[in-house]
């Protein structure tokens, strides 16, 4: 059997409170964007589509910022499916941490900054504990995207 990433209990209570904001991935990943862009400007700068935009209305709407967040939280469930096999989850994480740091070129701080928004938003939405058991998984993906970069000569 393949190494957990976090115990049982851990990936029971994780994948709860996971699921209670991937129930609105398109508006909970967009918000998560959205605050993103605005408390960190520089993000903007990896997005040519979105370099223009500076009103926190036209980004909510944007097709190309919901799309993203869609596709950060799609990502993010492959990867909560999968806390109980590491093997598969570093099957998901590699290729996207790969994309992303000789493709995309992405700075690897972004992936905190990302993270830390969703626990705020989970806080902000379903309290204390939502976060506080999701923070183990948030971690582990940071982790694993570090060290990716790492083997990539970042």
């Amino acid at each position: 059997s393949s190494t957990m990433l976090l115990s049982e209990a851990e990936v029971q209570s994780a994948r709860g409170a996971w699921e209670k904001i991937y129930v609105d991935a398109e508006d909970n990943g967009t918000a998560v964007l959205v605050r993103m862009f605005t408390e960190h400007p520089d993000t903007k700068s990896y997005f040519t589509h979105f370099k223009g935009m500076d009103s926190v209305e036209e980004m909510k709407q944007s097709d190309q910022v919901r799309g993203h967040g869609k596709k950060v939280f799609s990502a993010i469930n492959d990867m909560v499916q999968h806390l109980d096999n590491s093997e598969a989850f570093l099957g998901i994480v590699t290729p996207l941490g790969k994309k992303h740091a000789t493709q995309l070129k992405i700075d690897p701080k972004n992936f905190r900054i990302i993270c830390d928004i969703i626990l705020q938003l989970m806080e902000e939405k379903f309290g204390g504990d939502c976060k506080a058991s999701f923070e183990k998984v948030t971690n582990e993906i940071c982790t694993h995207l570090n060290n990716i970069y790492k083997e990539e000569g970042w």
